[in-house]
């Protein structure tokens, strides 16, 4: 009986060793790193997170969109939009909603102007940014000629927005921007 207790005793010893003071700064500095590598890599996170929504669209070489005055026809003068350039605008709707649109010259000459929305890809609110001359689905990647803007309808093609030019200027009148409220 007395080897027995002897062997507890032993057995008990060794465990305690084991949780000694020697183990634990080093146990105390590996879990340190680890809270410390999780805490950054949730500010990463939230950092990155917020680039994606706010700069993605813009990394892809779209500009930011300018906000039009709601209530009022869109009137612009068309020399604006000489450089070959999409440019994007925000509208308030009679009903409050923001639409947005974009206008370009495309390669043929011809200023165009849609709905920067699809009727496939709309729910996605991502919209479209310019490579050259084609203007690409932010969400599927489709890719379509800056002459087929307002030509070609439907699925994932920009939404068609009425516009005239006159006496140097294009105008879109808001009867026309209000029909997008649908997309946004």
């Amino acid at each position: 009986m007395r080897n027995r207790k002897h062997r507890h005793d032993f057995n008990r010893d060794q465990r305690r060793s084991q949780f000694s003071s020697h183990a634990s700064p080093r146990r105390g500095l590996s879990w340190t790193w680890v809270i410390a590598g999780a805490a950054a890599l949730f500010v990463a996170s939230i950092v990155f997170a917020g680039k994606g929504r706010e700069g993605g669209a813009a990394a892809r070489g779209r500009q930011s969109a300018e906000v039009l005055q709601a209530g009022q026809d869109v009137s612009l003068p068309a020399s604006l939009f000489d450089d070959g350039n999409a440019r994007f605008y925000r509208y308030t709707s009679a009903i409050g909603r923001e639409i947005r649109f974009f206008i370009l010259k495309s390669s043929d000459g011809v200023i165009r102007a849609a709905f920067d929305a699809c009727d496939v890809c709309y729910r996605e609110r991502k919209g479209y940014h310019r490579e050259g001359d084609v203007m690409v689905c932010n969400n599927c990647g489709r890719s379509f000629r800056s002459v087929d803007v307002n030509v070609i309808t439907g699925g994932c093609n920009p939404g068609p927005l009425q516009r005239t030019i006159d006496n140097g200027r294009l105008t879109i009148k808001t009867a026309s921007l209000d029909l997008g409220a649908a997309y946004f």
